[in-house]
């Protein structure tokens, strides 16, 4: 009876166990990375996601998406704690995590697939570029300018720094090292590639700088419990500050659209329960409060994880909430071997996940099939990285509104002249404002010496500014107009 107990109440415990370690294996040199190229102590980022496993794991939401530190949260953090301090990420985190909360609560979270996805695109893209141009500096072990654009234009100056420089070449070239090994590891046969290949280039990095004694740096380790930064109560006086809340809203909107989407994608990956978006909502914002609680990185759902967690075999939460058992086991009682990761091998790794933000295929099949929406994404990653991560999607964002504004204004001007009789003129589409111009130009046009039939009945829309317009140009030239109904004034019960 007790042997049958176990695989009644948990029937899938096997392939979730088996998936689990798969996403602990995974997730270890990318919650290291990014704790790393986000400027706080590596065990941040193992404390984010031990808790992404443990506290969202458990919600309701997504069964199986796993969330952690995030490398397309990276470049915000960097610059929240280049500008407020690590002692204040606990907070900006805190009230990232309250904002999810309350839209989760609001119903707002199905929004989120409202957004542009040329914008969301463009997000990773620039990203991506900030994250490789900076982390190529860290795998040289040399400092890195402060803002993107500085960073890729500096990159020829660090070129010749590095080549004067034998400590930073042999650094760069055990980060390239562990990019090949990342890139080749998938080439390999296919039992070999159950081990992920970014842990087998870390721990092979790792091997190959203690074995050779090569002088690189390493990370620093203070252990779990000191790198644990609670929230003091000194840190709420700052919550005056309009930069801080400012940022602090960034991290929530782009948290949950990187999550949101990720829901999405993950969704595409299984036949299991569908993702409730609501309900994630609260489950990441909850995840958030916690990690700002105790000054930790922000979490999102990682596609990475995620994914390898589906193709792991994964069926229910089980898997996810035992990856942050795991990584929780793996921080207390082996903390001493992160002090032997070399910083250059977790920066091969940041470049190579950086390489992947950044949608290739995706700009060449816009810019056959949907030019504009090309646009919007070549010019949100050139501003996150010109000028910095929330005005860049700003920007996207506006470009995005302003595009459907345009695009919902499309009209067509059919003119049939035979020669003799009425010029006979039809409008289909959608008249507005932004196309008055160019409509009064083409009627304009028109012969004045013989009378116009103007046909309105193609449009499906016509704001009060175009019917004005027309109203007015026809009493002018005479002309027959033959208008939509206008819209029936409401009834009164």
């Amino acid at each position: 009876m007790r042997a049958n107990t176990v695989p009644a109440r948990f029937p899938h415990l096997r392939q979730d166990f088996a998936a689990s370690l798969v996403v602990f294996l995974v997730a270890v040199p990318l919650c290291l990375g990014v704790a790393v190229a986000s400027g706080v102590p590596a065990e941040l980022g193992l404390i984010t996601g031990i808790v992404g496993g443990l506290v969202t794991g458990l919600m309701r939401g997504s069964s199986i998406q796993v969330s952690g530190p995030a490398a397309g949260m990276t470049v915000l953090v960097f610059e929240a704690v280049t500008e407020f301090g690590v002692a204040a990420l606990g907070v900006i985190v805190l009230l990232a995590g309250l904002v999810q909360i309350a839209l989760g609560a609001l119903r707002w979270g199905r929004w989120f697939r409202a957004i542009s996805v040329s914008v969301v695109e463009g997000m990773l893209a620039g990203i991506g570029l900030v994250i490789i141009a900076g982390q190529v500096y860290a795998a040289a072990g040399v400092e890195a300018p402060a803002s993107g654009l500085g960073k890729i234009a500096g990159l020829p100056g660090a070129i010749v720094e590095v080549a004067g420089s034998r400590t930073a070449l042999v650094s760069l070239a055990v980060g390239a090292g562990t990019i090949a090994v990342v890139v080749l590891w998938q080439r390999l046969p296919e039992r070999v590639r159950a081990v992920p290949g970014a842990l087998a280039a870390v721990v092979l990095a790792t091997a190959a700088t203690q074995l050779l004694g090569l002088p690189i740096a390493t990370v620093e380790v203070d252990g779990l419990l000191g790198a644990v930064q609670p929230i003091g109560l000194d840190a709420f006086g700052r919550l005056g500050d309009v930069a801080l809340l400012g940022t602090a809203l960034a991290f929530a909107l782009i948290a949950s659209a990187e999550s949101l989407f990720s829901a999405a994608a993950v969704d595409r990956l299984h036949d299991g329960p569908r993702t409730r978006y609501d309900q994630e909502l609260i489950a990441q914002g909850t995840g958030n409060a916690v990690c700002g609680v105790l000054g930790a990185l922000p979490m999102t759902a990682v596609i990475v994880r995620s994914s390898a967690n589906v193709q792991a075999g994964a069926k229910t939460k089980a898997s996810r909430v035992l990856h942050g058992v795991w990584l929780l086991l793996f921080a207390a009682l082996l903390p001493a071997t992160l002090g032997l990761i070399p910083l250059a091998a977790l920066a091969g790794i940041l470049v190579h996940a950086g390489w992947k933000l950044i949608p290739f295929r995706a700009v060449a099949s816009l810019w056959r099939a949907h030019r504009g929406e090309a646009l919007i994404l070549v010019v949100t990653a050139v501003a996150i990285v010109a000028v910095n991560m929330f005005e860049g999607v700003l920007i996207g964002l506006a470009l995005s509104v302003a595009k459907a504004a345009w695009d919902a204004s499309h009209i067509r001007l059919t003119v049939v002249d035979k020669g003799v009789g009425p010029v006979q003129a039809r409008l289909s589409g959608n008249a507005t404002f932004l196309r008055l111009p160019k409509i009064l130009d083409t009627l304009e046009a028109l012969p004045h010496d013989r009378p116009v039939e103007l046909d309105l009945s193609g449009l499906h829309h016509l704001d009060h500014a175009c019917r004005t317009a027309l109203e007015n140009w026809s009493e002018r030239h005479s002309t027959l107009l033959t208008a939509p109904p206008k819209p029936a004034e409401p009834s009164t019960l």
